[in-house]
C-alpha cells in the first residue's frame, strides 16, 4: 500500500522553462518520440519534449515495477512527485535501469539521458565514460550557483577522484553502512548493546561472546562483508599511486596495497573471521544471515537502505516478499548504530555509498538539468530525503532532525547513528587512473578459501592477481 505523501512548497525559479501541463508526464507527449527496444519487448520510448531521469545501481529503486516492466514507484514516492511539484512547467520522463531499458540499449536508440542518478565510486569509468555521457561540470555548476562547498565532503572527494582532474557529477544522497544488531540476542545472554563510537576491538569483544550456543541454538556474532570493508575502508586508503598522467595507459598504472596501513587495516577484520564457528556468509540478510532460521545473528555491517527494508517499509521490499519479511522479524528488535570505529575517540566511518547526478555533455535541456540539480541538493530536497529515510549529502540542522519522519516503520527504532561520525575521503588521487580492481581476491579468495595470512593476501594481490586483471581487461579494450 503506497503511503500519503506529504506535499511541499513550489520552488521559486530564476529560470523560465517551456511551457507544459502540470500533468504532461503521465500524458501523451506533444514532442517527436525515439522508442527504445529492450530485451523485454516492452514498450518505452523518450520525447523531445521530456526531460529524461535515468537513475541505476540503487537497489530501492527497482523494487517495484509494473506490469510493462517499469519501475517507477520508488523514486516517484521518494523524490520524484516533489520534484516535479517545483518544476511544474517541466515535463520529467523517469526511468530505472532494466525496467525495461539499459545503458546499451539507450545508446543503440540514440537517446541520451539529461540526468543520470548513478553510483559514482566504480560507474564512472565502466559505463558513463565509454557512452560519452559525462564531462567536466566545473563552469556549468558555477554558473548555476550549485555551491559543492555545503555537501559531504568525502562524497564530494570521490567524484572528483573519479573525474580526471575536473568534477563530473554532484552527489545528492549516500546509502550509508550502519551496525545493525539484534536486541533479543544481547538480552537473551545479558551483553550490553554497542553504541556510537564503538571500537573495533569492542566490538571484537562482543563477537566472541555472542558466538554461542544455547540448547540447539547456534548463534553467529558479528558479520562485515569484507569487500565493502575494503572498498570502503576508513583509513581514506587509495590503492593507486601517481603517474605523469590523468589517464595513464593500463601498463603505467601502479597500485599499492601491501604498506603497513594496507596490512593493519587487514588484519583488524581478520580476527573477526578467526572466530570459531563464527564463519562469514552474507551480511545482504540481517533476519538470517544465510542461516537456516532467522533471528540468530547478533551484529552485522548493514547499509542505510537495508535497514528500511528490515524495518518493514514496504517501498523498500521486493514486491510479493512483504509476508516473507513480516514473519522473519519477528525473531529480531532492531538496533543501530555506528560500524565500528579503527581507535577510541576517532569518528571516521566508511568512505560514502554515494549516489550522484550526472549531467551528459550531449544533453540538449543542459540548463534545465542543472537547476534541476541544483534543486535535488537545496535543503528542501534533501529534507526530503532525509525524511525518507536516506542519509542526505547536505547536513543541516533541520536535515538531521527530520531523519525517517516519513517512515512510521523507524519509528520506535534510535536512528540517531545514521548522521553520526565523518565518512572517510580519498586523498592523493591526482594523476591516477581509477580501474576497479578485484580486491575481493584479498579476504574471499586468499585469507578465507587459500588460508593466507594478511600479509600474504594482500601481496599476492597485489603482486599477481591485480596485474593479471588490468592486463586481461586491457586486451579486451577496457580501462577498467
Amino acid at each position: 500500500m503506497t503511503r500519503k505523501t506529504h506535499g511541499l512548497a513550489l520552488l521559486a525559479l530564476a529560470l523560465t522553462f517551456v511551457a507544459a501541463p502540470a500533468n504532461a508526464s503521465a500524458g501523451a507527449s506533444t514532442g517527436a518520440c525515439k522508442d527504445v527496444p529492450n530485451k523485454y519487448n516492452q514498450p518505452f520510448s523518450v520525447c523531445d519534449d521530456e526531460l529524461f531521469i535515468f537513475a541505476a545501481n540503487y537497489k530501492p529503486f527497482e523494487a517495484s515495477v509494473d506490469g510493462n516492466r517499469q519501475g517507477t514507484r520508488v523514486f516517484d514516492e521518494v523524490i520524484g512527485n516533489r520534484l516535479r511539484a517545483a518544476f511544474p512547467g517541466v515535463k520529467i520522463k523517469y526511468a530505472t535501469w532494466d525496467l525495461p531499458v539499459r545503458y546499451e540499449n539507450l545508446k543503440s536508440a540514440g537517446v541520451t539521458p539529461d540526468i543520470i542518478i548513478e553510483d559514482p565510486k566504480s560507474r564512472i569509468d565502466r559505463d558513463l565514460e565509454p557512452m560519452g555521457w559525462v564531462g567536466d561540470l566545473t563552469a556549468d555548476l558555477q554558473k548555476a550557483g550549485i555551491d559543492l562547498g555545503k555537501l559531504n565532503k568525502a562524497s564530494v572527494e570521490l567524484v572528483k577522484s573519479r573525474s580526471d582532474g575536473g568534477i563530473y557529477g554532484v552527489p545528492l544522497f549516500i546509502d550509508e553502512h550502519v551496525l545493525l544488531y539484534n536486541k533479543k540476542i544481547f538480552d537473551k545472554f545479558g551483553v550490553q548493546y554497542p553504541k556510537l563510537g564503538t571500537t573495533y576491538d569492542e566490538a571484537y569483544k562482543l563477537a566472541k561472546k555472542l558466538t554461542r550456543d544455547d540448547g540447539l541454538d547456534h548463534y553467529k556474532g558479528y558479520m562485515q562483508h569484507p569487500d565493502q570493508y575494503l572498498e570502503f575502508n576508513q583509513l581514506g586508503l587509495y590503492p593507486f599511486q601517481p603517474t605523469a598522467s590523468e589517464e595513464p595507459k593500463p601498463e603505467e598504472v601502479k597500485v599499492s596495497i601491501s604498506g603497513d596501513g594496507w596490512k593493519q587495516y587487514v588484519e583488524n577484520l581478520y580476527r573477526f573471521l578467526e572466530i570459531p564457528r563464527n564463519d562469514f556468509t552474507t551480511v545482504t540478510d540481517f533476519f538470517k544471515g544465510d542461516m537456516s532460521r532467522p533471528g540468530h545473528l547478533a551484529m552485522a555491517v548493514e547499509t542505510l537502505s537495508r535497514l528500511n527494508m528490515y524495518a518493514g517499509n514496504e517501498l523498500f521490499i521486493e514486491d510479493g516478499d512483504e509476508e516473507s519479511f513480516k514473519e522473519q522479524a519477528k525473531n529480531v528488535d532492531i538496533g543501530v548504530t555506528s560500524i565500528p570505529v579503527l581507535k577510541r575517540g576517532s569518528k571516521a566511518i566508511y568512505q560514502p555509498n554515494t549516489r550522484a547526478a550526472f549531467i551528459p555533455p550531449s544533453s540538449a535541456k543542459k540548463e534545465q538539468a542543472l537547476q534541476i540539480v541544483k534543486w535535488l541538493v537545496s535543503e528542501e530536497a534533501q529534507t526530503e530525503l532525509s525524511r525518507q529515510g536516506i542519509k542526505a549529502v547536505l547536513q543541516t540542522d533541520d536535515v538531521v532532525s527530520n531523519f525517517g519522519k516519513s517512515v512510521p516503520e523507524l519509528a520506535g527504532i534510535d536512528t540517531s547513528a545514521v548522521y553520526w561520525g565523518e565518512n572517510a575521503a580519498v586523498s592523493n588521487y591526482q594523476n591516477t587512473e581509477f580501474w576497479d580492481l578485484p580486491l575481493y581476491s584479498v579476504f574471499r579468495q586468499h585469507v578465507l578459501r587459500d588460508g593466507m595470512t594478511a600479509e600474504q593476501s594482500l601481496t599476492v594481490s597485489e603482486q599477481q592477481d591485480i596485474p593479471a586483471y588490468i592486463k586481461a581487461q586491457a586486451a579486451a579494450g577496457k580501462d577498467w
